[in-house]
C-alpha cells in the first residue's frame, strides 16, 4: 500500500473511532480547583483526577489550589493562563454562579468551555459539639431574638449555604439582610472554624462533614434536601417547618479557545472517568448523587441555573 493511501485510511479509521484515542494514553491534565484544599471543589477534582487515570484516558493530572471569592481568583488565573490548553480543566459549581452574582468579578464563566456536570449534593447545617445549641429549632429562636448572635460559617458570599441561611431566615420571619454570615475561602478553614466554636453553626456539602460528624465531633441538625436521602440519617428543614430546599452541583470547564473537536474530546474523556470504578467509589464514600449532563443541554442547565440563583439571591436581599 503506498504511504499516501496508508495514511488516509489511517485518517478515516481514526474519524470513525476504529482506533484508540492514543493522545488519551499520554494526556496529562492539568486541574484548577478554584478553592483551598478541605472543601468539595477539591475532593471532586481530586476524585475526577482518579478516575481519569483509572479509565486510562489520562497518564497523570497535576492539581493547583486558588482559593477565594467563591472560585472567582482561580477562575480569572485559569482564563490567563490556560487559553487553548486542551489538557486543562477546571472545578466549578453553583458556588461560582453565586458568587458571580454577588461578586461580579472581571472574568466570566461564560468565557470558558462548558464540559460537564457531575454530581449534586445538598447542604447540611452542623453545630459544634460543645454548643451549647442540640437543634436547628434552638439556633432559630435565638436568630429571632438577636439575629446578629448566630454565626454562620461556610463557603464565599454568594455561596448556597449562604443563599440556605439567608432562606432560612425569610422562612421564619427574620430579613435575610441581618444574617451574620462569616465566608471561608475554603471548606478547610470553615471546618477549623466550626470545630474549635468561632462560629454559631456551619453549612456545607455533607461529604465535607461527614467524618466529624461520625466521630461526633459536630452535630448535624438539618440537610436541605427535599427529603430524607439515603445513607444521611440528618432530618430536613422542611420536615422542621421550616421551607427551605436547595441543592448544590459541580462539574468542570474547560479552557477559553479551544476547537469544539478539543471540547468533544474533554467530554468523552470525562464520561469515560465517570463510568471507572474510582468513580463509583468516590459517589459511594462522599454521598454524591450522579448527576452527569454534557454539551447543549449542560450549557442550557448552566444558563438557567444562573438565572434561578440571581432569582433567588434577589428575593433574599443578597443582591
Amino acid at each position: 500500500m503506498r504511504r499516501d493511501t496508508f495514511l488516509k485510511s489511517l485518517a478515516a479509521m481514526a474519524a470513525a473511532g476504529a482506533l484508540p484515542n492514543l493522545a488519551w494514553a499520554n494526556a496529562n491534565i492539568k486541574m484548577m480547583i478554584p478553592a483551598n484544599p478541605g472543601g468539595g471543589w477539591d475532593g471532586t477534582g481530586r476524585a475526577l483526577g482518579e478516575a481519569l487515570r483509572d479509565a486510562g484516558v489520562a497518564s497523570s493530572v497535576t492539581f493547583e489550589n486558588k482559593g477565594g471569592a467563591a472560585g472567582a481568583i482561580g477562575l480569572a488565573q485559569f482564563y490567563n493562563a490556560s487559553k487553548g490548553d486542551p489538557n486543562a480543566l477546571m472545578v466549578m459549581g453553583a458556588v461560582m454562579l453565586g458568587g458571580l452574582i454577588t461578586g461580579k468579578p472581571p472574568v466570566s464563566i461564560t468565557q470558558l468551555t462548558p464540559i460537564a456536570r457531575l454530581t449534586t449534593e445538598y447542604n447540611v447545617f452542623v453545630l459544634p459539639a460543645n454548643s451549647p445549641f442540640k437543634s436547628m429549632k434552638d439556633v432559630v429562636e435565638q436568630l429571632k431574638k438577636d439575629p446578629g448572635s448566630v454565626k454562620w460559617g461556610g463557603g464565599s458570599r454568594g455561596s448556597t449555604e449562604h443563599i440556605a441561611a439567608a432562606q432560612i431566615a425569610q422562612s421564619v420571619g427574620v430579613p435575610a439582610a441581618k444574617i451574620n454570615y462569616v465566608p471561608f475561602r475554603g471548606g478547610g478553614e470553615a471546618t477549623a472554624a466550626i470545630l474549635g466554636g468561632n462560629v454559631t453553626v456551619g453549612g456545607s456539602g455533607y461529604s465535607e462533614f461527614q467524618q466529624y460528624i461520625d466521630s461526633g465531633k459536630m452535630k448535624a441538625v438539618g440537610i436541605t434536601s427535599g427529603q430524607r436521602v439515603a445513607g444521611i440519617n440528618v432530618p430536613t428543614l422542611k420536615e422542621q417547618g421550616i421551607d427551605v430546599e436547595i441543592g448544590n452541583w459541580r462539574g468542570v470547564y474547560g479552557a477559553p479557545d479551544i476547537t469544539p473537536a478539543q471540547r468533544d474530546a474533554l467530554t468523552e474523556m470525562i464520561v469515560k472517568a465517570t463510568k471507572s470504578k474510582a468513580w463509583a467509589e468516590a459517589l459511594k464514600k462522599n454521598n454524591w448523587t450522579p448527576a452527569l449532563l454534557t454539551g447543549k443541554a449542560f450549557d442550557e442547565f448552566v444558563d438557567r441555573d444562573f438565572s434561578a440563583l440571581r432569582a433567588t439571591m434577589v428575593r433574599a436581599g443578597m443582591v
